[in-house]
């Protein structure tokens, strides 16, 4: 069942109580965020999940697309890298995917492109077929060559691509910071399983406030 528990008035108190119910939102695992030896991943903000025509429209998403697109400006005022995602199938590489869904994301839906809010002109996009953006892509070993340590993850959907990447990224032995306002998906009930999971033993989640800040202290030096 999908339900906007996102929007773009209640997202700051709505992410506070998601805070609150996350032992790891204090109990910090691991060190501190480090912006230059951050990247920053943005996860399918396709059209696909935006338009609300689309079967696979979330509904909270449009509440958070602000605060990733302004996440993004600052990791391009400093420099740092910027990964975009973009979920692509076809039916030989979906495989399990293409039982599991009625519908496979192929090139030719208009659908499938990244939003508009997000055409950047140093944009870089990295097409994946599986939930994990680490499967069968570059995308480690780009990391590795930019001395990346931490990733911060942000985009769609939470509980599936979000949460895999960010569990193939943190077993690649990245710090993995994840979005709590910064990730979205059909609703609340699969937006906290995941936060609470991966606080666990996997992310340390955060605000994207807190990311922001840390940024524009460093923008301001």
């Amino acid at each position: 069942m999908k339900t906007r528990f996102f929007s773009p008035e209640n997202l700051s108190d709505e992410a506070l109580q998601l805070a609150d119910k996350l032992p790891g939102f204090q109990n910090k695992r691991f060190p501190a965020f480090k912006p230059e030896q951050s990247a920053l991943l943005i996860l399918d903000m396709q059209s696909y999940f935006l338009d609300p025509t689309s079967h696979a429209f979330i509904p909270s998403m449009e509440a958070i697309v602000p605060g990733i697109k302004k996440l993004a400006l600052l990791y391009y005022q400093n420099n740092l890298p910027v990964l975009f995602t973009q979920h692509l199938n076809t039916v030989q590489d979906a495989g399990s995917m293409a039982t599991w869904w009625r519908e496979l994301i192929s090139i030719e839906n208009p659908l499938s492109a990244i939003i508009s809010e997000f055409d950047f002109s140093r944009r870089y996009v990295l097409r994946k077929n599986q939930y994990d953006a680490f499967y069968q892509t570059n995308l480690e070993e780009i990391l590795r060559i930019k001395g990346v340590t931490q990733v911060v993850i942000s985009g769609v959907m939470t509980h599936l691509c979000c949460e895999t990447t960010a569990r193939s990224a943190f077993m690649r032995g990245f710090d993995v910071y994840f979005l709590i306002d910064g990730t979205a998906t059909y609703n609340e009930e699969h937006q906290l399983a995941t936060l609470l999971n991966l606080s666990h033993g996997f992310a340390q989640p955060v605000l994207t406030a807190e990311i922001t800040r840390v940024l524009e202290e460093i923008s301001e030096k």
